[in-house]
Formats: C-alpha cells, structure tokens, sequence
C-alpha cells in the first residue's frame, strides 16, 4: 500500500485566546498539537522476570531527549478529520502520518498500515487504543497548559500483563517575534 499525499496546513498553532482549552473536540485538539516540541521521555520495561541491567540494554527503562515536529494533515475524505504528521527533529525517516475519522477510528500511514480507536475524554485528553504484533497500546495525551503537552503510553501483552510503559513531557517551542 503506498502512502497516500499529505497536505500539510501552514496555519499557526492556536492559542489560549484562539481556540478553547480544554480541548471540546477533535480538531481543536489537532490543532493544538501543531508546533515544534521540546520532549522528555522516560521509558519502562514492566516485565519481572528481567533484571534491571537487562532493561537498560534492550533500551528500557531510560530517559531521553528530542525535539518533535507536529503539523496538521488536513482531511482528505469526507469522514476524516484530518491528521498528525509527526516527525522526531533528528530522524532520517519520513514522518510518521495519524488520519483520524470522525467515527472514532484512526490509521496510521506506515507498511502495513495500523488502525487503532480514539477517544477524546470530557477532561480534554485523547486516547489512542491500537494493537499490533500481539501488544495492546494504550496512549493518553492531554495538555495542562496550550504549551505544555504530556503523554502516557502502556502496552499490555495477550495475557493482559503490562509489558512496556513509557512518560513523557513535551513544551512547545515559541517562535520570537522576527524569527
């Protein structure tokens, strides 16, 4: 399946004065998540059996750094509500693209291509549920403030046991006037 065009918006991330925070719905949530961030993300390997050593080695149960780059796909199709493209500053590789549905549903443009649900929380957060290669994901992000953005991400196995979770905290990076 080859990976459809994005159009990407050019339009400034809302602010506290342009759109109502908490987010109320699904565009305004994707608007906000528009911008560049400053990203710290801690990571977890919930397994028991393996001992801490073992954790950092495999990349677990660690702390990283990275800057994101988050643009707004618009809708393609009647249904969409349009998207995330989402691309680590540092990466080589193509940004990875989110297209959300309006009934709830969202896919994520790679090879193969993975559905998953979504659901936007009366506290403003969303949350992401998708399966893959018998992991259960479960991401919540929410904004405390239109420049502050966290995540939480837990991935079950098939018997229901955490397996990995991951934290992170995310500032939006502010252009200065002139920039």
């Amino acid at each position: 399946m080859a990976p459809r065009p994005v159009t990407v918006t050019n339009a400034p991330p809302p602010t506290a004065v342009d759109a109502p925070f908490p987010p109320t719905g699904l565009a305004e949530f994707l608007a906000l998540c528009a911008g560049e961030w400053l990203a710290l993300r801690s990571q977890f390997l919930l397994g028991g059996d393996t001992t801490a050593t073992e954790q950092r080695q495999n990349g677990w149960h660690s702390s990283e750094r990275g800057e994101l780059r988050v643009e707004l796909v618009a809708p393609r199709h009647p249904g969409e509500a349009g998207g995330l493209a989402i691309q680590a500053a540092a990466a080589a590789q193509p940004a990875q693209v989110l297209i959300f549905d309006s009934g709830g549903q969202f896919t994520i443009e790679a090879e193969p291509a993975r559905r998953g649900s979504w659901q936007l929380w009366p506290d403003g957060s969303l949350e992401l549920v998708c399966a893959m290669a018998g992991l259960e994901r479960r991401e919540r992000i929410w904004f405390t403030k239109p420049n502050l953005r966290l995540r939480s991400c837990v991935e079950h196995g098939a018997d229901g046991a955490p397996a990995r979770a991951s934290f992170s905290s995310e500032i939006r990076r502010l252009k200065r006037p002139g920039d």
